[in-house]
């Protein structure tokens, strides 16, 4: 699961303030992430799991869905994650021009003020991209973006079976990112196997720190 194909390669070069690829090596901490939230059938039972387990994480949330679900980015926030910006539509950035992208960012930012009351918050893209001019204007207003290291895949076809197995064999190394979905029953599945599992382990997980 860790592989690194020529895009993270490339992300990788840039400074950790302005894309971050992993987070800090401390000790046993890995960051475990969420995109897609909040959703109202799946979101609530994976932060009873992560509550029974004591176990913190960090939300990337689309600004639609905050519109309609506000109880859950409150209990988000209250538990102790990190509140994390989706863009509003989750639309692909690609075909967009830099003000549509920055409209789709600063809608969501405006919303999560509400919930976490920082100027901004931490960005993640849908489906990661990322373009030059977007990555510019980021790095002369000191923002952020969080990239990951580590894809469980949990977006695909394959069976909540085949995912634990994938992340039993591979886990997540110190200082790794995981990227992961709050969107389907199947994640919530294989992280009810798998993380008693690492918290056994020696494994502990944080949430990545809020955009200052």
């Amino acid at each position: 699961m860790n592989f690194k194909p020529k895009k993270q390669q490339l992300l990788n070069l840039l400074p950790n303030a302005l894309v971050m690829t992993r987070g800090e090596r401390r000790g046993s901490a890995r960051y475990l992430t969420f995109d897609d939230g909040p959703d109202p059938e799946f979101t609530p039972p994976l932060l009873d799991l992560l509550a029974r387990l004591g176990v913190r994480a960090s939300f990337f949330v689309i600004g639609d869905k905050v519109e309609k679900h506000p109880a859950i980015v409150r209990r988000i926030v209250a538990e102790g994650h990190m509140l994390g910006n989706h863009s509003y539509s989750h639309w692909s950035f690609k075909p967009m021009s830099l003000r549509q992208q920055l409209s789709e960012i600063n809608r969501t930012d405006a919303l999560l003020r509400e919930f976490d009351p920082r100027p901004h918050h931490r960005a993640r893209t849908p489906r990661g991209d990322l373009a030059p001019s977007l990555l510019l204007y980021f790095a002369t207003h000191r923002r952020s973006f969080v990239y990951w290291s580590y894809d469980s895949m949990d977006y695909q076809r394959a069976s909540q079976e085949v995912l634990v197995e994938r992340l039993l064999s591979s886990p997540p190394q110190p200082g790794d990112i995981v990227l992961m979905h709050d969107d389907n029953a199947k994640t919530i599945g294989a992280l009810e196997i798998v993380l008693p599992q690492w918290l056994a382990s020696g494994h502990t997980f944080e949430p990545i720190p809020a955009q200052a």
